[in-house]
């Protein structure tokens, strides 16, 4: 007997119909194509800019030295300018003989302008170069204004300074002072000398004590003693009494102390001591 077996099973689905033309991409695929991606959005005409300017950046300082050391000379020449009253010009030009051979691109000049200007007299210093192998220095020398306390000098910008010839400024006032205080008598000198010369006097000197007290000299030899208090009153006062009363004995005067409130005292040369002591 025949017996008929049916035999029934799961369905396998079919694979489903590729499209023409298309393709499946494996994992290494993938990556590639990112890396491709990353690549096309570089902006490589900008940073290849980038390169070559830092290319040249670098070259460019390597190349100036090159062309530098290949023109360097030696200084045979130094040039010095100025008008020289205290210093002398054979002596800096011996000094600024230092840098001669040296050579003319690696020098720096700031270290010559630097040791000039350790000499008393030099107060400023201008060195620049001479194509090919000069230097031009150019020197100003310190304007002494007046002597100041033990043989120094002060200039007119305030300076002290202690040259080896002080002498050679010639005739000019004497200040004295403690040395922080030197540009108060400076301005006090020049008030002071400005009004005495509207009214016909010389200036010869100014000395502050470090208690505050000032005193003045005439070029006429009179010491005016002014104190430390309302200096200026008593400056004017003194200038009052003797355009009124001293001025036609100014040669018998010695000496004016003006600390007084209401008048002056007048001491007189020895020969004349005997005239009266206070106007």
């Amino acid at each position: 007997m025949l017996e008929t077996l049916l035999i029934r099973s799961r369905a396998v689905p079919s694979d489903p119909p590729r499209r023409r033309g298309a393709t499946t991409l494996g994992p290494e695929q993938d990556r590639f194509g990112v890396f491709k991606a990353v690549l096309a959005a570089v902006p490589w005409l900008q940073a290849g800019m980038g390169i070559a300017i830092l290319l040249v950046a670098g070259l460019v300082p390597w190349a100036t030295g090159k062309v530098l050391g290949a023109m360097d000379q030696q200084i045979l020449a130094i040039d010095v300018n100025g008008d020289f009253i205290g210093d002398s010009r054979i002596a800096i030009e011996r000094q600024a003989g230092n840098w001669i051979g040296k050579s003319y691109f690696s020098t720096d000049l700031s270290d010559i302008k630097a040791d000039l200007e350790k000499r008393p007299w030099v107060e400023t210093v201008a060195v620049r170069r001479v194509w090919p192998d000069r230097l031009e220095i150019n020197i100003r020398e310190k304007k002494p204004l007046a002597y100041w306390n033990d043989g120094r000098l002060v200039s007119r910008t305030g300076e002290l300074f202690m040259p080896p010839n002080p002498e050679i400024a010639g005739r000019l006032p004497q200040l004295a002072g403690p040395d922080e205080r030197v540009r108060d008598v400076i301005s006090m000198a020049r008030t002071m000398s400005d009004k005495l010369v509207g009214h016909g006097l010389g200036f010869s000197g100014l000395s502050l004590e470090r208690r505050g007290a000032w005193t003045l000299r005439l070029s006429n030899g009179i010491e005016v003693v002014l104190g430390r208090d309302q200096v200026a009153k008593r400056f004017e006062r003194f200038i009052t009494v003797y355009e009124n009363r001293l001025i036609s004995r100014s040669d018998e005067v010695s000496r004016v102390d003006a600390r007084y409130t209401n008048g002056v005292a007048v001491q007189w040369k020895p020969a004349q001591a005997a005239s009266g002591p206070k106007t």
